[in-house]
């Protein structure tokens, strides 16, 4: 029996092939890197609050100095031209990440 190479099959090889370089390499940096990434999201949901809380002013100052602090990491990263990335600079990046992701999902539930 002939096997034909369909859209299909060629898919399904692909991601099979992403999904096996996902599951080998080096663990720690995978786990520091999805700890920071989680942590960032905990930090976006409760500092844009906690700033709210203590200032007295309204959220989007709040947000508003959440979002200079992540331009001012951003800024940083883009000088790193170590390839591959340190382990800090690597966790920096996905707190950044996480806690972007945190501002923007608590904008969506508000509906602003």
């Amino acid at each position: 029996m002939t096997l034909h190479v369909t859209r299909y099959d060629r898919l399904q090889r692909r991601v099979g092939a992403h999904l096996s370089q996902a599951l080998v390499g080096p663990w720690r940096r995978r786990s520091v890197g999805l700890l920071a990434l989680l942590f960032g999201f905990i930090v976006g949901s409760n500092v844009t609050m906690y700033w709210y809380q203590k200032s007295g002013q309204e959220r989007p100052i709040a947000v508003l100095m959440m979002v200079v602090v992540l331009e001012v990491l951003v800024r940083l990263r883009s000088r790193v031209r170590i390839e591959p990335w340190p382990l800090g600079w690597l966790a920096l990046d996905n707190l950044r990440i996480g806690t972007v992701y945190a501002v923007v999902f608590e904008a969506f539930k508000l509906g602003s």
